[in-house]
């Protein structure tokens, strides 16, 4: 199976959040045991041998496939949530939206100093998600070895948001 038929699966949703955006919906790949097997493998197939000692996933689809990657990685996982989500005491990192700020948290014993780790979400849309998710890891004491992405929408240039670090990507717009 190559990774057009995955690029094949995901689906467009005009018009959503808003009018004029165009949602890369990557939920037919999950719902596609084979495909989304073989999105775990492509990803496990870049990181196997490196490093890396934890992944991180973001709120909510990171959790998805970096969960299935630590897994198939045998490595722990940071869940990266949204402010007010975690249950214990917790790191945050505010960010630039289009209209506004969000932030996001970890625990604050999720990383164990020099712990390698890889980030991994969905979409890399701005970066700006991504940018503060790879400072709450080096604010906890980690280094963040690589940042992954299912989907990358170029046009929007998240990549200048996290100059420095490795990315990838299989499947870009």
């Amino acid at each position: 199976m190559s990774i057009e038929k995955i690029k094949q699966a995901v689906r467009d949703i005009p018009d959503f959040p808003k009018l004029g955006i165009v949602f890369k919906d990557i939920t037919p790949v999950l719902h596609d045991p084979e495909l989304f097997a073989q999105t775990i493998k492509i990803f496990a197939e870049k990181y196997r041998g490196t490093p890396i000692t934890r992944i991180a996933g973001i709120d909510a689809r990171g959790f998805i496939f970096g969960a299935a990657l630590a897994y198939e990685l045998g490595l722990g996982f940071i869940p990266i949530r949204k402010k007010g989500k975690l249950p214990h005491d917790a790191y945050e990192v505010s960010y630039d939206l289009e209209y506004g700020t969000s932030t996001i948290e970890m625990h604050t014993d999720a990383v164990e100093e020099g712990d390698r780790v890889l980030i991994v979400d969905d979409l890399l849309a701005t970066g700006g998600t991504a940018r503060a998710a790879a400072d709450l890891i080096e604010k906890s004491g980690g280094e963040v070895e690589a940042l992954a992405f299912l989907v990358e929408l170029g046009f929007l240039k998240g990549r200048a948001q996290l100059g420095g670090y490795h990315i990838f990507v299989p499947i870009t717009y």
